[in-house]
């Protein structure tokens, strides 16, 4: 089998990630299943230097565009990846000696047909690995979201948008709290007695992955040194499933009780919709709905794997009323398109896609989705209204439009923050008609 590049791969990816051919975490699942057959200590130097180099671009690009005579915007999309990943390396990366970095990044400049930069980026990566530690950020007194984005590596605008909702402390908390690692999250199905989970995590112990309890929503589990979840014992077989805390929480308050029938709106890739299914049983229904066949076949793929049969999914566009189930719902799941600013820890591209003219627009659709799920509830049913987005915009005042044009009782509402609560930025609210 041909020899591995990894930085290349990573190079590659970083090019597809900055023309947005691509997602994020999806290339990196989509590499590393491509690659499996490599050591478990390659893949994680690919994980790593692809995920780090992404997450902390603004600020890379600040010390780059320090120690180079040509502006970081204005270099060939490889080269300007190329010293990104170099940088980042020599920056945080101490098991990478900082003359290999330099030496790979100069290769493959050399190997992208760039034989005539290999000096421009020698020079620029040995000037970055003597000034390590030495270029000050921007004032934080006089800038102080400047200082901000760049430490965290947050683009300006959003780095104001919190501060407009938060004190400077904690907009500077929550900044932190994303950019720290959080591995894999899973839970277990709700069948599953505590004698068979005790054996789970004793035998995927001895295979080196190291599961931890969740501090704040005890159904959850970190799965630390886990390359691959596909591979552990009992996936096949339905017994756990990826999800993301803050998730499993949202759907506990949802107040799913056995043989209610659950419409879920925006159900892809269907981590609610299983978890309503198994709250609701055998006796109940969950109807799972999404936009297009692939995201359908993805939310029937994991259902599948859970043994659900209780679950059916179609294809149906949110923003259309389906007669169908009119006031027929005991509970309405409305996880609805949002902005993504409470996941950009995981999915890293996030906030250099996002745009800050999409946290005015997306409250419009919301509250259209939010309009036709009302209709599908009985009265006494319960709305469970979700996003993964720190934006009081689309969350509190869409709560708010809820409560007052829609007149549905409010008896909960939270939030989640990555830096109080160890989970993604979430939020939701229940709601009874």
């Amino acid at each position: 089998m041909a020899a591995v590049n990894g930085r290349e791969l990573v190079l590659d990816m970083l090019l597809m990630v900055e023309k947005e051919e691509e997602y994020s975490h999806r290339l990196i699942q989509d590499v590393l299943s491509k690659y499996d057959y490599l050591e478990t200590v390659e893949k994680s130097f690919i994980k790593r230097l692809f995920e780090g180099t992404l997450e902390r671009r603004i600020e890379l690009d600040y010390y780059i565009d320090r120690v180079s005579s040509t502006p970081v915007r204005k270099m060939k999309p490889v080269i300007r990846n190329l010293l990104r990943l170099g940088v980042y390396q020599i920056y945080y990366m101490d098991s990478i000696r900082d003359a290999a970095a330099v030496n790979e990044a100069v290769k493959l400049a050399a190997k992208r047909k760039f034989v005539n930069l290999k000096g421009f980026v020698n020079g620029v990566l040995r000037k970055a690995a003597s000034t390590k530690g030495s270029i000050a950020l921007p004032d934080k007194e006089k800038e102080y979201s400047g200082y901000l984005s760049v430490k965290y590596s947050m683009p300006e605008w959003i780095v104001e948008h919190f501060l407009s909702q938060f004190s400077k402390e904690k907009t500077e908390s929550l900044l932190e709290g994303m950019l720290r690692v959080r591995p894999l999250t899973i839970r277990f199905a709700l069948d599953m007695g505590e004698e068979e989970k005790g054996k789970w995590l004793c035998e995927v112990r001895k295979r080196g992955v190291n599961p931890v309890k969740h501090t704040y929503v005890k159904e959850a589990y970190y799965l630390e040194n886990c390359d691959n979840v596909a591979f552990l014992p009992g996936f096949d077989e339905g017994r756990f499933t990826i999800m993301d805390a803050s998730s499993m929480e949202a759907v506990k308050n949802a107040h799913i009780k056995p043989g209610d029938f659950v419409v879920d709106i925006c159900a892809a890739p269907g981590g609610k919709s299983m978890l309503a299914a198994e709250y609701a049983g055998k006796e109940g229904l969950v109807s799972a709905r999404d936009v297009s066949d692939k995201k359908v076949s993805l939310i029937e793929e994991n259902a599948e794997r859970m043994g659900l049969t209780n679950l059916k999914a179609k294809v149906w566009d949110a923003t259309v009323f389906d007669e169908s189930v009119a006031g027929k719902a005991d509970i309405v799941i409305c996880d609805v398109p949002c902005s993504g600013l409470g996941v950009m820890g995981r999915k890293r591209d996030i906030k250099y896609r996002q745009k800050p003219e999409a946290l005015k627009s997306l409250p419009i659709l919301q509250k259209k989705m939010v309009e036709n799920a009302v209709l599908y509830l009985k009265e006494g049913g319960y709305l469970l209204y979700s996003t993964c987005t720190i934006n009081q915009a689309e969350n509190e005042e869409v709560v708010e439009y809820i409560r007052k044009n829609l007149n549905l009782t409010v008896e909960c509402m939270t939030a989640l923050y990555p830096d109080e609560h160890d989970t993604d930025g979430f939020f939701f609210a229940r709601c009874k008609k």
